[in-house]
């Protein structure tokens, strides 16, 4: 769903000049929907090592499809996956021969709008992590809430039109924190939990969201969210980058709390826990900057700049800007910007993007990227009349739209096309 990036920067942790050899291995990993991948890079930004963790085919015991739980409306992950994804994708990064203790920093991106619910006593559990075991053996009961809400979720309209009305309105809901109320926001889905499982809510000591979970797990304790991947949780005041009041107290009591506090997305937040030195050699400097959201990472990746434009085709197709003054508008999305803290970034995001891709490609194509390429090469280039829109599942641009449309030179809707090759096409 985007690009990984690590914030190289001097720090009161580590500096090159430390020793005779300094840590020369950075690692940037990508919490995504579907993987969790890591890049090894050395000071000349080369890769050396790259691995990942696949959840539908290495992790069959999550019965995961495309990484999440589909019911209805409701789409979730499972939190302990992501946990014991980690655990096997270090272990791989050794078994390739990466020296860890050479490492000076970590930091990534997480899928955003996941969250996660940590139980009373996370922060002892993290603390005391025993390095001859693994991590997803020592967590697996460290969550309130199991299954974490993902941004592919669309079971919270009640709650984002109940928030939209607290705060007077979208208008006013989208100049405090850059976006109206989304189903995937995490506030709404806060507020859903709090409303459907309040046990379970109160006995929430701290609430992440994937790529402040992330870092959690290798700094050994529940670290804050940053401010480019806060912002999409309708609960962030964007230009003040806290969190605003009257929003925490209606989404629910002690939010703020079980929150913390927000922190800068360029920030160090701490060092490599005993655990990660004693299990995987880590160097006790290796530094752990805040992980970010998977699309202010792929600005921050892409090395964008005012006026530059990325697009990214993953689960979902996003399509961003670097802009100098934030002007919220009712669809789309204002984060700060991750690079330069005095600027923003705007956003547009499509649910249907890669997942509906393969869908075509195993219907029409037999599971095969080469037989779908040669179809859409074997068709003269252009639509030629032939128009097709794909909604899988509920779509975020335009809100809500769900279905197949099909539409060929006599303008009317047709229910399928002449051939395999004009679908893909």
């Amino acid at each position: 769903m985007g690009f990984s990036t690590i914030h190289i920067k001097c720090s009161p942790f580590f500096s090159m000049d430390d020793d005779e050899n300094p840590p020369d291995l950075f690692i940037g990993l990508d919490f995504s929907t579907q993987q969790i991948k890591a890049v090894v890079i050395n000071t000349e930004l080369q890769v050396v090592a790259e691995a990942f963790v696949q959840f539908d085919s290495m992790l069959p015991e999550f019965r995961t499809q495309g990484g999440v739980h589909i019911s209805g409306s409701t789409v979730t992950a499972p939190t302990l996956m992501w946990v014991k994804g980690l655990d096997i994708l270090l272990e791989k990064l050794r078994v390739e021969g990466v020296d860890l203790s050479r490492v000076g920093g970590i930091s990534g991106a997480g899928q955003q709008h996941g969250s996660i619910y940590w139980r009373p006593g996370v922060e002892q559990v993290l603390r005391d992590l025993q390095p001859d075991r693994f991590l997803h053996d020592q967590l697996s009961s460290g969550f309130s809430i199991p299954d974490s809400p993902v941004w592919m979720d669309s079971s919270t309209n009640k709650q984002c039109q109940q928030l939209e009305e607290h705060l007077g309105g979208p208008e006013t809901l989208t100049a405090l924190t850059g976006s109206r109320a989304y189903h995937r926001f995490t506030g709404n889905q806060i507020a859903k939990i709090r409303e459907e499982k309040q046990e379970a809510y109160d006995n929430t000591e701290r609430i992440s969201l994937v790529s402040s979970f992330a870092a959690s797990l290798f700094v050994g304790r529940v670290v804050g969210i940053d401010w480019s991947d806060g912002a999409g949780m309708n609960i962030l005041n964007i230009t003040n980058k806290q969190w605003v009041p009257q929003i925490l107290t209606f989404l629910g009591e002690g939010l703020e709390d079980k929150l913390g506090s927000p922190v800068p997305t360029d920030s160090v937040v701490g060092t490599v826990s005993p655990y990660m030195q004693e299990r995987y050699g880590f160097n006790p400097t290796c530094i752990v900057g805040a992980f970010t959201g998977d699309n202010p990472s792929s600005l921050a990746g892409l090395c964008l700049h005012e006026g530059d434009i990325g697009y990214s085709l993953g689960t979902s197709d996003t399509i961003f800007v670097w802009v100098k003054e934030p002007n919220p508008q009712l669809t789309g999305s204002i984060f700060p910007n991750p690079v330069d803290p005095a600027a923003y970034m705007a956003m547009l995001c499509y649910k249907n993007g890669s997942l509906t891709r393969e869908k075509f490609r195993d219907s029409n194509a037999g599971g095969c990227w080469t037989r779908f390429n040669n179809l859409l090469e074997s068709t003269p280039r252009g639509n030629f009349g032939n128009l097709g829109f794909y909604f899988t599942l509920p779509e975020i641009v335009p809100a809500g739209i769900q279905g197949d449309f099909r539409f060929n030179k006599s303008d009317e809707p047709v229910l399928k096309f002449a051939s395999e090759e004009t679908e893909i096409r």
